[in-house]
């Protein structure tokens, strides 16, 4: 079978590259530049030098055509709305005096000016910053950044895409600015936003741009008749423009749906769709329309955000179909590569019979070529690295490291009574506040605190064996009761032990469960300079041994108010690892779950009456077509609720969520059936405490008065504003105060100022219930 594949027209490429560089370069160069240690000119300097890298590795590996654009300090949308001049007023000044720190300004804030909000990108651990935008705004174009990547990328020799987040993806990522009636739509704004694209595609037309990529990622959920009205509109406009590359609109990440027939009948030159998880949906859509003659298909056959090799015969069978429904097929990845770790060959830890499973974005590269190769020149000339593929797919399928027997027959052995408190709410919560004797408006933590440069010192001396466990231990337990003692000098009620012996709150404990693996340099951007090194789970799980009882245990020794066992639930643990793909979904989480039910049960019997389970990714992993969601969320509040459920009825369960739309969960949230939920609501205005009223959540709830993700020290006046917006919502005997989320990347300064006066907050509080 020489050419049944064969197309002259295949090509490959990618929608973007992790930005980090192979040593995290970026990271290390913006957190100098904020801390005066990096000119902006060096800052500047280190940037251009990564593009170039990662252009030279995409060519080198044969990607025919690199992406521009998909490169950024912080996050590609907060550079769109530089891009579309969608600059708060808040934050004019500050741009308009220099553009590098007011980017940075809107990304984080300074203590005088709130940041924008952020939250989750789709169903990723990727965070973006949300535009704000209202009747009164006036976009105006700045393509300074676009031309200056395409034109660097296109001196060097390079065939070079720019990538924009596209007109209609960006309205609806969108949010009514502060002071905006919340009924506010930002897509009414379409029309005065599209001839500001209309100049950046001229732009870059006139820079020497023969097509640009325009991505559309919220075209694969659930769209209203109103919305892709809009999406024939705009294309519609920027199709017909005269002075214009060629367009590519691209969707990742599910089916295109409804929104499909609409952009195959647009004025467009092509179409970027995924073939991974939604291959059989997008290929009967693709056929239902006739497919796409005369029109470029890029075909994301390779999954971009999972870490798994690509099974070459399956995908190129997928793309001989794909042939007779366009006029051009070209390969690329589902999604952009920023989902997924650099390059596997650093990790020299892993087994190379495990690491020959692996495929990050160097190795993806490297897949995409390669298909583009076979479908252009036919099997023959790929026959090698197709009977190699075969082997390493078989490898990994008959490897005892992905099952496990005993694991298997309990989690087969589950029934609906293991999943179910004791006592209903109203029970445990009366128990719960007699056994605790916590004030009005309790106060506590979300669970970690500052990690300095002499704890992560700590580890590293531990790893290259210049520190002894006895040494290590010593220096975690000193951390240990210094935050208990500020916990406890500052008036916090519920404590936390801080979580300084732990690297990644998924991580830590992947490390010391079977099934998992951990790489040594496999970080993943979540937000601005944020990366975190997700595990891979490979395989069954369980729990060997007890992993956070000694360290909690010892932290209640130190004080008689209650400390708060940490431990990450089942949900977070998947979504924030690379998944095995060999199983649902839902039972590699309940095996996670039963694991982390046997930590709960080991924690109480050690005497901790509080136990929070963190689920901040319940939201993010929501599939994006509300059709896919009951399935889910079934499975998903099952899997929390098999970890807490066999606790006493006076011990407390807590969980937290962070970072994400929950508007649309609430019932879930009440299905999870925890005793107290904290939430990120600092940015959001308190947003989610009043869609929990709306609800009639019966629980405790800590919206967030502390935005964690900024620098800026809130004052009392601001905390104690935000609480009481809180008591509008949420009666006092239920509403907590708390930070948003964790403490472990701020500052220690900060973070005592900010909790200084988020106590001080509730104390005002209080004293004004008490005074009614």
């Amino acid at each position: 079978m020489t050419n049944e594949y064969a197309t002259a027209a295949a090509r490959s490429t990618v929608y973007g590259y992790p930005r980090q560089g192979r040593n995290r370069e970026l990271k290390k160069a913006v957190e100098g530049y904020w801390k005066g240690r990096v000119t902006a000119d060096a800052l500047r300097a280190t940037a251009a030098g990564l593009r170039r890298d990662n252009w030279r590795q995409l060519s080198g590996a044969g990607i025919d055509e690199v992406p521009t654009g998909d490169f950024s300090y912080y996050d590609h949308v907060l550079d769109t709305s530089v891009m579309v001049g969608a600059v708060p007023d808040r934050h004019r000044e500050a741009v308009a005096a220099d553009p590098l720190d007011g980017y940075f300004a809107m990304a984080r804030g300074t203590q005088d000016v709130a940041p924008l909000e952020m939250t989750k990108w789709f169903d990723t651990n990727y965070h973006y910053l949300v535009p704000e935008l209202g009747p009164d705004t006036v976009f105006a174009a700045d393509s300074a950044k676009q031309v200056t990547e395409l034109k660097e990328a296109l001196t060097l020799g390079h065939t070079a895409r720019p990538v924009l987040v596209g007109p209609v993806t960006y309205l609806l990522l969108a949010k009514p600015a502060p002071g905006v009636a919340a009924d506010f739509e930002p897509l009414t704004l379409l029309d005065r936003l599209l001839p500001v694209y209309a100049e950046v595609l001229a732009d870059l037309r006139a820079a020497g741009a023969e097509w640009v990529q325009l991505d559309e990622p919220a075209l694969v959920q659930d769209r209203t008749p109103a919305e892709l009205d809009a999406v024939a509109r705009a294309y519609l406009e920027l199709g017909g423009l005269n002075d214009r590359p060629e367009l590519l609109v691209a969707s990742y990440f599910d089916r295109l749906g409804d929104a499909l027939p609409v952009l195959a009948k647009a004025p467009v030159e092509g179409l970027a769709l995924d073939f991974t998880d939604a291959a059989a949906a997008n290929l009967a859509d693709l056929a239902a329309v006739g497919g796409l003659p005369g029109k470029r298909l890029v075909a994301g056959v390779v999954n971009g955000r999972n870490i798994w090799i690509n099974d070459y015969e399956k995908s190129l069978a997928t793309l001989a179909t794909l042939l007779g429904l366009a006029g051009r097929v070209d390969i690329a990845a589902s999604c952009s590569l920023l989902h997924v770790p650099l390059d596997t060959a650093p990790e020299t830890d892993i087994d190379p019979e495990i690491l020959r499973w692996l495929a990050f974005a160097r190795q993806k590269t490297v897949e995409i070529a390669t298909l583009a190769k076979g479908l252009a020149e036919g099997t023959d000339a790929i026959a090698t690295e197709i009977a190699a593929n075969r082997a390493d797919l078989a490898s990994r399928a008959d490897s005892p490291v992905t099952y496990d027997p005993a694991v298997q027959a309990r989690a087969a052995a589950i029934t609906d009574t293991d999943g179910r408190r004791s006592q209903p709410y109203g029970e445990r919560a009366a128990a719960q506040r007699a056994h605790l004797g916590l004030p009005l408006l309790p106060t506590t933590t979300i669970g970690s605190f500052p990690q300095t440069d002499e704890l992560r010192t700590a580890r590293a001396d531990l790893r290259a064996g210049r520190l002894d466990p006895a040494g290590y231990d010593e220096r975690i337990r000193t951390e240990i009761a210094e935050v208990i003692s500020f916990q406890e000098k500052t008036g916090i009620d519920v404590l936390v032990h801080g979580e300084p012996e732990r690297n990644d709150m998924v991580q830590y404990f992947a490390e010391q469960l079977t099934g998992y693996l951990a790489t040594r340099h496999g970080w993943v951007q979540s937000y601005g300079t944020r990366y975190v090194r997700p595990p891979v789970l490979a395989g069954d799980i369980s729990r060997p041994r007890p992993m956070t009882v000694d360290w909690t245990t010892y932290a209640q020794s130190l004080t008689d108010r209650p400390v708060k066992g940490m431990l990450t639930g089942p949900v977070t643990m998947l979504a924030w690892s690379f998944v095995r793909d060999d199983q649902p979904l839902g039972d590699t989480a309940r095996q996670v779950a039963l694991a982390l039910r046997d930590e709960v049960d080991d924690l109480e019997t050690a005497g901790t009456s509080v136990i929070q389970v963190d689920e901040p990714a319940l939201r993010e992993t929501l599939p994006l077509r509300a059709d896919g969601h009951p399935s889910y969320l079934a499975w998903a509040t099952e899997a929390f609720r098999l970890t807490t459920s066999g606790v006493r009825p006076d011990t407390q369960i807590h969980t937290h969520m962070c970072y994400a739309e929950f508007g649309d969960i609430v019932q879930a949230i009440d299905d999870l059936d925890a005793d107290v939920i904290s939430l990120e609501a600092a940015r959001s205005h308190m947003q989610v405490a009043h869609e929990l009223a709306d609800h009639g959540y019966p629980r405790e709830a800590g919206p967030g008065v502390y935005d964690i993700h900024s620098p800026r020290v809130p004052s009392v006046r601001e905390a104690a504003s935000l609480l009481r917006t809180g008591l509008e919502a949420i009666p006092a005997e239920r509403l907590w105060v708390n930070p948003d989320c964790g403490l472990k990347t701020r500052g220690w300064p900060e973070t005592r100022a900010s909790l200084e006066n988020l106590v001080a907050a509730a104390r005002t509080v209080r004293d004004e219930l008490s005074a009614r």
